[in-house]
């Protein structure tokens, strides 16, 4: 036999019963909606991040600063009400003095793998067809130990580039766009005037949209060439075997070298950023509509109070205790809450397996075959806590409006 609060609660919301089934509907749906939008969301979110992790170099030292140098007098009156105007900015050779030495010093660092390069810009010309793309030379025995772009290449060698004269190797976006295909000969352009041309070697798919689409690699020596810069390089790659430590080493080799380090979390900081924004936009909807769950809850106990005061004040006369009244009430929201959370939970686990079953190609920040999805128990947990918090919450109210009715009044009133 039931404990009799709890029989009377569930006595009321049967008296009740369209309301209760309107906010039991509107408990599950947030539930469900949260755990479907969490998994598709996170999935997209890890999957890019996993990718970004694997397939780019974590670190990546460019020939920049990060603020321009202080002027003479700035700097010897620090605190002085100084301004500077028509400064000419003094033309210096691009790329980073003392690489070699760099090299060897960042070579020496422990779990820490360094590669050479040197990045810019081209344009591709095959078939009448004009391509632009970012070019960068690389050294290939050191690449494969810093990018994955060897295991990314759908055909073709890194090694191709050292035994093909002009070899080069485009992302599949780009090859796509001007109907380029492997041992295919295409003229090379650079902003310098100097044009090569040059044979496919290789084409690459990393599905990451920007990389496949305007990406290609070719020799460091055959990038110098092209770019006009002889020996010359404006990247150093550096992959590191505790991915962790990207931010800190990043700083370490910016504060000791002084060029701009950017540890893999700066370089797709926007990306990042929007990750932030759609997860705020994923919780504001799941918070309204639990909101609108908690006001039907709110509203079927009000009623129930209402419509029972006279009940009330007989459980009251029969020795009830303000508690006791206040622990019916508000178990009926806990009863919504809970009732709504375990059908939530399973709207919610078919939601994603229904997502799981589609079949289509997406193609955003990265390509993917259909939702990649992440499949949590903490989606679960942290759906039903807000379920239950927040029905409970809104029976509180009510429950203590009816606790604290006095009986006496009620029997004046209804005399």
């Amino acid at each position: 036999m039931l404990p009799l609060g709890l029989a009377i609660a569930l006595q009321h919301l049967r008296h009740r019963r369209r309301q209760t089934l309107v906010s039991l509907l509107g408990v599950s749906l947030g539930v469900a909606f949260f755990i479907g939008i969490s998994a598709m969301m996170q999935g997209f979110q890890r999957d890019f991040i996993a990718r970004i992790i694997d397939v780019q170099p974590h670190i990546i030292v460019k020939d920049e600063v990060r603020a321009a140098p202080r002027q003479a007098v700035e700097r010897a009156y620090p605190d002085g009400a100084v301004s500077l105007r028509g400064l000419k900015p003094r033309e210096e050779v691009r790329g980073i003095r003392g690489a070699r030495n760099m090299l060897a010093t960042l070579e020496e660092m422990p779990g820490v793998h360094v590669a050479p390069a040197l990045s810019g810009n081209l344009l591709l010309r095959f078939g009448g067809k004009d391509v632009s793309v970012n070019v960068t030379g690389i050294q290939p025995e050191r690449e494969r130990h810093v990018t994955h772009l060897e295991k990314d290449l759908l055909s073709g060698s890194l090694d191709a580039l050292y035994t093909t004269s002009n070899g080069i190797i485009l992302g599949e976006g780009v090859a796509a766009k001007a109907g380029i295909r492997k041992d295919d000969l295409i003229s090379a352009v650079s902003p310098q005037g100097v044009m090569l041309k040059m044979k496919v070697v290789g084409i690459f798919r990393s599905n990451i949209t920007l990389m496949d689409n305007f990406e290609v690699y070719t020799l460091l020596k055959k990038a110098q060439i092209l770019q006009n810069r002889p020996n010359v390089i404006n990247r150093l790659n550096l992959r590191l075997d505790d991915v962790e430590q990207a931010g800190p080493l990043a700083a370490e080799i910016e504060r000791r070298f002084g060029y701009r380090s950017e540890p893999w979390m700066e370089q797709s900081r926007n990306v990042l950023g929007i990750f932030v924004i759609q997860n705020a936009i994923m919780y504001s909807t799941v918070s309204a509509i639990l909101i609108v769950a908690c006001f039907g809850i709110f509203n079927v106990i009000s009623t129930v109070v209402f419509e029972k005061t006279r009940d009330i004040g007989i459980l009251k006369s029969m020795g009830f205790r303000d508690r006791d009244i206040r622990r019916i009430f508000v178990m009926e929201g806990l009863i919504v809450g809970l009732i709504g959370t375990v059908i939530g939970w399973l709207m919610g686990w078919g939601l994603i397996e229904f997502m799981a079953s589609l079949d289509f190609q997406m193609e955003g920040f990265i390509k993917a075959q259909g939702f990649v999805l992440y499949r949590t128990p903490r989606h679960y947990a942290i759906s039903a806590a807000m379920a239950i918090a927040s029905a409970t919450l809104a029976a509180w109210v009510p429950a203590r409006r009816a606790s604290r009715l006095n009986p006496v009044d009620i029997v004046r009133g209804a005399g």
